[in-house]
């Protein structure tokens, strides 16, 4: 069975028999000492075995597994974790800023409130990334042209005569 196969069914089974806030309790802790690590080395490659690197971040693999999921959308290049095994080798690079943003869109304040962060962006960066985020959240309705209104095509007469005719 696949690292990921495994990672999946653990959290399904952990939810059903502890519950939701047990299962974050525990992987948000494990989540936040590996960010902690990672980002105190300024290091935007994760390379090694998935083994290895769970021993590195002193994680229980399946839960590494775990971060690997989580992590896989900020790297440059995605991973195929559906095909991990503990000696799949993994050489990824993280984008700092898509990771950041990330964590944004995913609420989890204790990973983008990490005091590690300072090393890798100023204040500024960080406050420039949480405004790109929040713009991608506001929906801009477009404004709907009324059938007596000017036509925007600038022809001068209402949209009902010019463009809306055969809407």
């Amino acid at each position: 069975m696949s690292l990921y196969k495994e990672w999946t069914d653990m959290v399904v089974e952990y939810v059903k028999t502890r519950g939701e806030q047990a299962f974050w309790d525990k992987y948000g802790g494990i989540e936040e000492n590996i960010y902690s690590k990672l980002l105190s080395k300024h290091d935007s490659e994760i390379k090694g075995t998935v083994k290895e690197l769970a021993e590195e971040y002193d994680t229980p693999i399946v839960f590494f597994m775990g971060f690997l999921d989580g992590i896989n959308e900020s790297l440059e290049e995605e991973l195929k974790l559906e095909d991990f095994e503990e000696d799949t080798v993994i050489d990824g690079k993280i984008d700092f800023e898509k990771l950041y943003f990330n964590m944004l869109d995913a609420k989890a304040d204790y990973l983008y409130s990490l005091p590690q962060w300072d090393g890798i962006f100023s204040k500024e960066k960080r406050k420039e990334i949480t405004k790109k985020w929040r713009s991608s959240k506001v929906i801009v309705k477009p404004v709907k042209v009324g059938r007596n209104d000017p036509c925007p095509c600038g022809s001068g007469k209402k949209y009902k005569k010019c463009c809306g005719k055969n809407a």
